[in-house]
């Protein structure tokens, strides 16, 4: 088990796509959608188990929630589960857990993983994120995971990558969401990976990139580090919220970034984004 792994899960969503089941009270990633006796949250949270310390597991969710992610995994610490005071999308929940880890481990390699996905052959998952935490410890690679893709799915975003004989490729491009015309050609092409939203990073790495693209929120999350793991972390991070722009990793970094790697998956994957693609499995 490696002690420099961490594991951040990101489970503030509001699950709108599934009303009227998920709810403000209670989003897609509390509920039991698939009838397994578990929450996405907490099929999640054991996914990662056996890959790194139970302290090293940390949950960004909305305040709200805080109760129901201590309730549905008590194992966790308070400390282990953050609050957010409002949702400014996932820049800057990967920037407060990257910050809170990097102030206990500098060398820490972290994996992002979204908390409402279904991931099957959990086995071949667990293997791929070990595999691809071995590059990352370098401190100087950004790596997101990409699934090979079955038919040409118009609500996934797809990774171009540049060809190598590793299963760590350069990424070239990212696309949101094709037409189906442009999906069918980026399946045609084999060249085009659907993106998971996992990423995994030394969280050096994450920082680095962090202020170099987006240097006016990094300086704010800069000025309140010193405040988190003491008590003045809660206030600390409301003001930083309060400052900081709703902007997505994928545009606020991974987009612009030169050195973005994927790592060629091949377990089954959803994000569970539809009553549609819960049907469908």
């Amino acid at each position: 088990m490696n002690k420099n792994l961490y594991v951040v899960l990101m489970a503030g969503g509001v699950g709108t796509r599934f009303w009227p089941y998920s709810r403000n009270s209670q989003p897609k990633q509390f509920l039991d959608v698939m009838g397994t006796g578990k929450s996405l949250l907490r099929s999640t949270y054991e996914r990662f188990l056996p890959l790194c310390p139970l302290e090293n597991i940390y949950v960004v969710i909305h305040e709200e929630h805080h109760d129901l992610a201590l309730q549905q995994l008590p194992e966790l610490k308070d400390s282990q589960v953050l609050a957010e005071p409002m949702r400014k999308n996932t820049t800057p929940c990967i920037a407060y857990a990257c910050h809170k880890i990097a102030k206990l481990n500098p060398e820490a390699v972290v994996v992002v993983s979204p908390a409402d996905h279904l991931i099957l052959n959990e086995s071949d998952f667990q293997q791929t994120v070990l595999k691809a935490t071995e590059h990352a410890k370098s401190q100087d690679k950004l790596i997101t995971l990409g699934i090979t893709p079955t038919r040409p799915e118009t609500g996934y975003g797809y990774i171009q990558f540049l060809e190598n004989k590793s299963p760590l490729k350069k990424v070239k491009t990212f696309t949101e969401k094709p037409e189906l015309t442009l999906a069918k050609k980026f399946l045609d092409s084999g060249d085009f990976v659907w993106n998971a939203g996992i990423f995994i990073w030394g969280v050096q790495a994450f920082l680095t990139s962090f202020r170099k693209y987006l240097p006016e929120m990094a300086e704010i999350f800069d000025d309140v580090a010193e405040k988190l793991s003491t008590p003045e972390e809660k206030k600390a991070i409301q003001t930083a919220y309060a400052q900081v722009k709703n902007i997505s990793i994928d545009y606020g970094i991974m987009e612009k970034a030169d050195n973005v790697y994927v790592w060629l998956s091949h377990f089954a994957w959803s994000d569970l984004g539809s009553w549609a693609s819960l049907h469908a499995l």
